[in-house]
């Protein structure tokens, strides 16, 4: 899903800063372990422009060294007939009005930046793990977050999808390209930036999002790190920075973790 990007990207919509100089992609990736247990946790991006070599040694050895691959939500790919559209036909899981066209103006937007979710860590790195035979885990269902999708309060951001606001479309395409290279360099002051006015604009969209998700995911990993072995976790990336992140419920909970490239 790209849930996390759309709401990153809709309260992030101001002019660009200036590019950094090129640098190897390196998005950012953390570990936690204890004696017979690693967790790497991975910050991905929903959708890409497929022109990012993100999947680098370090990164692919990771994953290659863990025994499962653990996604947010498994999505299928060819849905049967009946499998997600019956339930989307129930009036208590319909996405809300506002976030169905705050999602299609964030595709959009998107798009215009040659950014598909096909090309998103998440489905590079869950056919990779499908080719291989390894496990692939989720640790909310579709289900759940469809349920929350239906909860979400609507944002002034959907009035951007009026045909007057070619700014703001100009303005969002801008700040989707521009967490693209900030995902791609590892720099999470970026997604900090973006999640601070996100709480602003929408506090309850904001908890429900991240804060109360985080917070459940930590508990899987702690609960995980209970049994042996090594486990790749990929999360969106905003789910990875600021003061409610992933990594900080992990710290509450008495399992730190450090950052690895």
């Amino acid at each position: 899903m790209v849930v996390s990007l759309v709401a990153a990207a809709l309260t992030a919509a101001s002019p660009a800063s200036a590019p950094a100089a090129q640098a190897p992609d390196a998005p950012a990736m953390f570990v936690v372990r204890d004696a017979d247990t690693t967790v790497y946790i991975f910050g991905t991006f929903h959708a890409l422009d497929g022109r990012s070599q993100w999947f680098s040694p370090q990164v692919r050895g990771a994953f290659e060294q863990s025994g499962e691959l653990v996604l947010e939500t498994l999505v299928p790919e060819r849905p049967q007939p009946g499998q997600i559209t019956a339930p989307l036909r129930a009036p208590s899981v319909i996405p809300s009005a506002s976030f169905l066209a705050t999602t299609r103006l964030a595709i959009n937007a998107g798009k215009a930046q040659g950014m598909q979710v096909g090309n998103g860590a998440d489905m590079v790195l869950r056919r990779v793990a499908e080719a291989e035979g390894k496990p692939v885990e989720c640790l909310e269902t579709l289900q759940l977050q469809i349920d929350m999708f239906s909860r979400l309060p609507a944002t002034p951001a959907a009035q951007a999808t009026q045909p007057s606001a070619t700014g703001s479309m100009d303005s969002l395409s801008r700040a989707m390209g521009e967490m693209q290279a900030a995902w791609k360099r590892g720099d999470q002051s970026v997604f900090v930036r973006m999640l601070g006015q996100l709480q602003q604009a929408s506090p309850d969209t904001y908890r429900m999002m991240f804060t109360e998700r985080n917070a459940r995911w930590a508990d899987w990993i702690r609960a995980r790190m209970q049994a042996p072995g090594t486990v790749f976790v990929a999360v969106g990336a905003g789910h990875l920075a600021g003061p409610d992140s992933l990594l900080v419920r992990l710290a509450e909970r008495g399992i730190p973790s450090q950052r690895v490239n």
